[in-house]
C-alpha cells in the first residue's frame, strides 16, 4: 500500500490524478480523495486540477521536498523488509564445538540457504566457557553449549549426547561388555579439555577417583589419533565418533555420562533477525527428529 505522500508524489512525477490512478491500480476517485485527505492534514491547497494537467502550488511546491523525502525513506523501508523476510545480505554468526559443527551444523545450513540463498554462516569453534562469553559479550549471535555449564543464562535444550571409552584396538578393557569409571581412571587418560566444566572430571569426583591424567588435548580427532598410537584411553561423546571408530575400541560406561546440548543466546527479542530464525529453525529441526539429523 502506497501512502498519501506516495501517491502525491506520483501525481507529480506523471502530471496527471489519472495516470497515476492507473499506474498504481487505484480508481482515480479514491487518488484525489488521498489528495483531498492529505490537503485537510496540511490545511491548505496543494495541487491546482486542470483539464489540461496539474500544477503545483505555492504551498504545494514548498511541500514537496518533505513529501519526497517522506515517500523516498518509506521506499526504503519497504526495500528493507523485504531483504529481512528474505534475509538477503544476513551474516549468522554462532559459536559452536565439534560434534554440533560436525553433526548437526552442515545440513541444518544446507537446508537453510535453500530457503534463503542470500544467507552466510560464520562459525567460532570453542569451549563452552568461551562460547558462552562470545554470546555474552555479542561476538556471536548464539551459541550451543553444555546446558549444565551455563546454569546463569537462558538455555534451549536440543538432544543429549552421550559419553563412551575409548580404547585402543587389543586394550585389555575392551574385553568387556562394559568399563566403569573406576576402571578408566587407572590407565593412562587423555582428557578432552572442555573449559572450566568437564563432564568426566566432575564424574570422577563424584565418585572420588582421581584419574592417571597424562594429556589434556583440546581437539577430539587429535585425542583420537593419540588413541590409536597408544598412548591412553579417553571419555569422548559418541556423536564425535561416528565414522572414526577404525583403529579404536568403544565401550558403554557403566556409569552413565552425557551432556546436554543447548542452544544459548542473551536476548531472544533483541537477537538479530536471520539468526533469530535459524535458531528456531534448528530447535524445530531437533524437536522434530529428537537428535542431531
Amino acid at each position: 500500500m502506497i501512502s498519501r505522500y506516495g501517491i502525491f508524489c506520483k501525481i507529480i512525477e506523471t502530471g496527471s490524478f489519472t495516470k497515476t490512478a492507473e499506474l498504481l491500480g487505484y480508481s482515480q476517485s479514491a487518488v484525489s480523495q488521498t489528495i483531498k485527505a492529505l490537503e485537510q492534514e496540511t490545511g491548505t491547497t496543494l495541487i491546482n486540477r486542470r483539464k489540461d494537467g496539474t500544477l503545483l502550488t505555492v504551498d504545494g511546491a514548498a511541500y514537496l521536498p518533505y513529501f519526497q523525502q517522506i515517500y523516498q525513506a518509506e521506499e526504503a523501508l519497504e526495500r528493507k523488509e523485504r531483504e529481512m523476510r528474505g534475509l538477503e545480505n544476513s551474516v549468522i554468526q554462532i559459536g559452536t564445538f565439534t560434534s554440533v559443527s560436525r553433526n548437526l551444523l552442515p545440513e541444518l545450513m544446507r537446508e537453510f540457504k535453500k530457503k534463503y540463498p542470500g544467507t552466510r554462516f560464520v562459525l567460532q569453534q570453542g569451549e563452552y566457557t568461551n562460547i558462552a562469553g562470545w554470546v555474552r559479550d555479542g561476538s556471536v549471535d548464539f551459541g550451543f553449549v553444555n546446558a549444565e555449564a551455563v546454569p546463569d543464562m537462558e538455555v534451549s535444550v536440543l538432544y543429549r549426547d552421550e559419553m563412551v571409552a575409548v580404547l585402543p584396538e587389543g586394550h585389555p578393557l575392551a574385553g568387556q561388555k562394559d568399563v566403569s569409571l573406576a576402571e578408566l581412571g587407572r590407565e593412562p587418560f587423555i582428557l578432552l579439555d572442555e573449559g572450566e566444566y568437564s563432564v568426566p572430571e566432575r564424574a570422577f569426583a563424584k565418585l572420588q577417583i582421581e584419574p592417571r591424567i597424562e594429556y589434556k588435548v583440546y581437539d577430539d580427532y587429535s585425542i583420537l589419533a593419540m588413541i590409536r598410537q597408544g598412548l591412553g584411553v579417553s571419555i569422548l561423546y559418541r556423536l564425535v565418533l561416528e565414522g572414526f571408530e577404525d583403529g579404536l575400541e568403544l565401550r558403554p560406561i557403566r556409569e552413565r555420562l552425557e551432556r546436554p546440548v543447548a542452544l544459548l543466546w542473551r536476548n531472544w527479542e533483541t537477537m538479530p533477525f536471520a539468526a533469530r530464525r535459524f535458531a528456531s529453525f534448528v530447535k524445530e529441526a531437533c524437536v522434530e527428529h529428537g537428535k542431531p539429523l
